[in-house]
C-alpha cells in the first residue's frame, strides 16, 4: 500500500513551498472507521465548537503500516482551557508542557494545541516558554500553526495529520516516504532536537526497534555525543519512558538499539560496566527475549522483574565484597540488593511496590536451594514463589550451573504431596554444625561524660 501510495503522489512534484503533501481518500489505507471512539467524537466536538482538530502522530503512522495504535492523540487550535470547555470529562495535565485528557470510558484522549515555535527573545510570561542554558525546554506552551506544530513534531513519520471528516492526510515532512523507505528522520538539527528534549533520544530508539526501522545519518550522528544529556531529566520521567522502551513486546530489539547508540549506559550504568562479561549479557538478553515472549502471549509481565534481572549483575558484584569481608552470603545478598537499587533509582525512579518486589526476588534466590524439611513447601506458598523460580530458569537459561535446581523444582511443582515428600528425602542431608550467622559487630564506645 505504501509503495502505491508513493507512486501515486510524487512526493517531490506533489509538495509545495509552505504546504503538506495532501493525500486524498482512496490514496491511503485509513477509513475513518479506523479511529476509536473517543478519537472521533474529540474530533467532531471540536469541530462543532468551531475549532479544527485532526487525529495526529503515531497512531497515524502505525494505521499506514497496517500495526493496531496503542492509542489515538488529537491536534487542535483550541487552546487546553477550550478542549476542557468543549467536552465534561476532560482534564488539563502538565506544566512543561499542557495537554488535555479526555476521557470516554477507559479511553482517554490525548489532546495537544498547535504548538510555535519558540522566539530567541526571553517570553515574559515564564510558564508558557523557557529553556535552559543547555537548550532543554523547561516550558513549552507557545501555541501556533498547524504548519508550526509540524515543524515541531519530533520525527517526520509522526508528523502526518489525518482529517476523519473528509478522510485525508496531510504530510508536512515527507514522512510517508519515510515509511515507504523504513527511514527514521528526525525533524530539523537533529543536535538541538536533542538538547531541547534528551527523551527524543530514547524515543529514536524505541521507534527504530518498534519498526525496524534505520536512523538516518543526520538523526543518528549527534547522539553518542548527546547522550549525556539524559543525565539532566528527572528520574521519574526517565522511569515512565523505561517501561515504554521494555514492556512494548519489543525489549530486546530496543536494548540492542539503546547498546547500539550508547544509551543504555545512560539509564543502566552499574549494568553497562558489566556487559563485558559473556554470562551477564547472556542474562540481559535473555531477560528482553523473555519478556517479550510474554508480552507477545498475552502473559502478565511486571516491571520488577525486569529490573530484577538488570540489576542482578551489579548485585552479584556488590555481593561478592561483602562476603569477602566476612558477611553470610544472605546478607550479603541483601545489602548488596539495597545499595544497587540506591544507585539505580538515582537514574530511573522506581517506586517502592516494585524494589520491594525485586529484593524478594533476590532474597529467594538464596532460599531456593534450601529445600530440606519444610523449608520446600514454605518456599512453594510464598506469595513470589513464581517469580522467583521463573528467575531461576533465567540464570539457567543463561548458562549459569545450578545442579539441576531449576529441573528439581519444575517437578516439584507438578507430582503430587508423597512424590514431593519423596523427593526432599532424597536430598543430601544439610551439613551439621551451626548455622552461619553474621558476627556481631561491637559496640561503641560510650564517650559520654
Amino acid at each position: 500500500m505504501l509503495k502505491r501510495i508513493a507512486k501515486t503522489l510524487g512526493f517531490k512534484k506533489k509538495r509545495t513551498a509552505s504546504g503538506p503533501h495532501i493525500v486524498p481518500p482512496g490514496s491511503h489505507p485509513i477509513v475513518p472507521e479506523d479511529m476509536s471512539r473517543g478519537a472521533s467524537e474529540v474530533v467532531s466536538g471540536l469541530e462543532q465548537a468551531g475549532y479544527t482538530a485532526y487525529v495526529v502522530g503515531g497512531c497515524v503512522r502505525d494505521l499506514l503500516l497496517g500495526l493496531k495504535p496503542k492509542d489515538f492523540d488529537v491536534a487542535t487550535n483550541a487552546t487546553p482551557e477550550e478542549v476542557k470547555a468543549v467536552f465534561r470529562r476532560a482534564q488539563i495535565i502538565g506544566r512543561r508542557f499542557r495537554i488535555v485528557h479526555v476521557r470516554f470510558g477507559r479511553e482517554v484522549i490525548e489532546v495537544t494545541t498547535f504548538r510555535a515555535h519558540h522566539t530567541n527573545s526571553p517570553s515574559k510570561d515564564k510558564n508558557l516558554s523557557r529553556q535552559s542554558k543547555e537548550g532543554m525546554l523547561l516550558r513549552d506552551n507557545v501555541f501556533g500553526s498547524i504548519d508550526e506544530d509540524a515543524s515541531r513534531r519530533d520525527f517526520s513519520i509522526n508528523a502526518m495529520y489525518y482529517h476523519p471528516t473528509d478522510n485525508t492526510i496531510y504530510d508536512y515532512a515527507d514522512g510517508l516516504q519515510d515509511l515507504e523507505q523504513k527511514t527514521l528522520r528526525i525533524i530539523g538539527d537533529a543536535a538541538t532536537r536533542y538538547r531541547e528534549d534528551p527523551v527524543r533520544m530514547l524515543r529514536a530508539a524505541r521507534f527504530a526497534a518498534k519498526l525496524d526501522f534505520q536512523l538516518d545519518q543526520k538523526t543518528f550522528a549527534p547522539i553518542p555525543e548527546c547522550a549525556a544529556l539524559l543525565g539532566d531529566i528527572s528520574s521519574a520521567r526517565l522511569f515512565d519512558e523505561s517501561l515504554k522502551l521494555l514492556m512494548s513486546g519489543m525489549a530486546f530489539a530496543t536494548y540492542q538499539q539503546l547498546c547500539q547508540l550508547e544509551l543504555f549506559a545512560q539509564l543502566y550504568p552499574q549494568t553497562a560496566q558489566l556487559l563485558d562479561d559473556d554470562f551477564y549479557q547472556a542474562l540481559i538478553a535473555q531477560a528482553m527475549r523473555n519478556t517479550d515472549a510474554r508480552i507477545n502471549n498475552r502473559q502478565r509481565v511486571t516491571p520488577a522483574f525486569i529490573y530484577a534481572a538488570l540489576l542482578w549483575p551489579p548485585l552479584v558484584e556488590q555481593r561478592k565484597q561483602y562476603i569477602a569481608k566476612g558477611d553470610s552470603p544472605l546478607y550479603s545478598l541483601q545489602q548488596a540488593g539495597s545499595d544497587v537499587i540506591h544507585q539505580q533509582i538515582k537514574r530511573t525512579a522506581i517506586p517502592k511496590r516494585f524494589t520491594a518486589m525485586m529484593k524478594e526476588i533476590w532474597d529467594l534466590q538464596a532460599r531456593l536451594n534450601k529445600r530440606n524439611g519444610q523449608n520446600a513447601a514454605r518456599l512453594f506458598s510464598h506469595p513470589r514463589f513464581r517469580a522467583a523460580y521463573d528467575f531461576l530458569l533465567l540464570r539457567e537459561q543463561a548458562g549459569e550451573q545450578t545442579e539441576g535446581l531449576g529441573d528439581w523444582w519444575t517437578l516439584y511443582q507438578e507430582v503430587d504431596e508423597d512424590e514431593r515428600e519423596a523427593m526432599i528425602a532424597a536430598l543430601p542431608k544439610p551439613k551439621s554444625g551451626k548455622r552461619g550467622r553474621r558476627p556481631r559487630r561491637k559496640p561503641k564506645a560510650d564517650h559520654a561524660s
